[in-house]
């Protein structure tokens, strides 16, 4: 089925595990509409827990309730989660291994386009990147969001899954399983240049793969949906076909997919890898298309930006 943006996706799928695990609650910290889980709450009222706005006291609830057998899911924005409830997921959550599982909406620039810095998060990356046990999940659209979902349930310790607003672009035919190799390579016309990307500025970098295609570059653009994984090996094996690495990221440039790709270039393949994201700079207000073009997002901009560094 279709969905309308990652938050309803996340929440369908939520909603379906519950239907099938009774270990499954939904912690909202006054995010019941956000996430649009309204009828998560209607369907299960006994396994909806409303927090308020207290990020911090919905993450010790989870920890709590996991420590007792349960499997809750934490949603709210990426940005109170991962910056206002920092401590209480490392400690709380992350420490004793327990098995929360987290979803973060209005992650990156473009998810938070009309509220401005507030509600625009693109550190929250960087934060659990930092923090041991975390498994990181950056899903490309709603579809692959669903998928997520019903991934980290099958993964016993804490997952983080990073949710846009609701205006994501599809990517991914419906159906397609969410890859537990790291990522996916969606369009391959060589080895010239590596394009590497993740979440929802991905349909961005399939157009501008395909301009650099049309010049005769060889440009492979794969999505990598799985951040910092333990056994890196499958992508290691991609990474090692090429010289000319970009990375592009609805991110800081430090602590997100660039950072992750240097790491293992670094130790196991070294190779140019130059990292397109935020840089510096806080976002401001506007459109999703604006901001994502003032910033350097665009297509024709990301393409002339990777064939510099051939």
């Amino acid at each position: 089925m279709k969905y309308k943006g990652t938050r309803e996706a996340a929440s369908v799928a939520l909603q379906e595990l519950a239907g099938q695990d009774e270990r499954v609650v939904f912690v909202s910290s006054d995010s019941l509409k956000a996430m649009r889980a309204v009828a998560f709450a209607e369907q299960y009222p006994d396994r909806y827990i409303e927090c308020g706005i207290a990020e911090q006291g919905s993450v010790d609830v989870a920890a709590g309730l996991a420590a007792c057998g349960a499997m809750p899911f934490v949603a709210t924005y990426a940005g109170f989660l991962t910056m206002r409830a920092c401590e209480q997921m490392r400690t709380f959550v992350a420490y004793p291994q327990l098995n929360v599982k987290f979803i973060g909406i209005n992650a990156g620039l473009i998810g938070g386009e009309r509220e401005g810095v507030t509600h625009q998060f693109y550190e929250d990356l960087a934060i659990l990147s930092a923090i041991p046990h975390f498994t990181i999940f950056t899903p490309a659209d709603a579809q692959q969001t669903y998928e997520a979902v019903k991934a980290a349930s099958q993964i016993d310790g804490p997952v983080y899954i990073r949710a846009g607003s609701g205006r994501e672009p599809d990517i991914y035919p419906e159906g397609t399983p969410f890859s537990m190799d790291g990522f996916t390579v969606l369009r391959s016309s060589g080895n010239d240049i590596l394009l590497l990307a993740n979440g929802f500025i991905l349909n961005r970098v399939l157009d501008a793969g395909t301009m650099l295609a049309k010049q005769g570059i060889g440009v492979t653009v794969a999505d990598v949906n799985i951040l910092y994984q333990r056994e890196p090996e499958k992508l290691l094996a991609l990474l090692q076909k090429f010289n000319t690495i970009v990375t592009v990221e609805d991110h800081n440039v430090n602590g997100g997919l660039g950072s992750y790709i240097c790491g293992l270039t670094a130790e196991y393949h070294p190779a140019h890898v130059y990292r397109f994201g935020l840089n510096n700079t806080f976002g401001e207000s506007g459109a999703a298309k604006e901001l994502a073009d003032y910033y350097g997002f665009s297509a024709e901009g990301l393409a002339e930006y990777a064939k510099s560094k051939l």
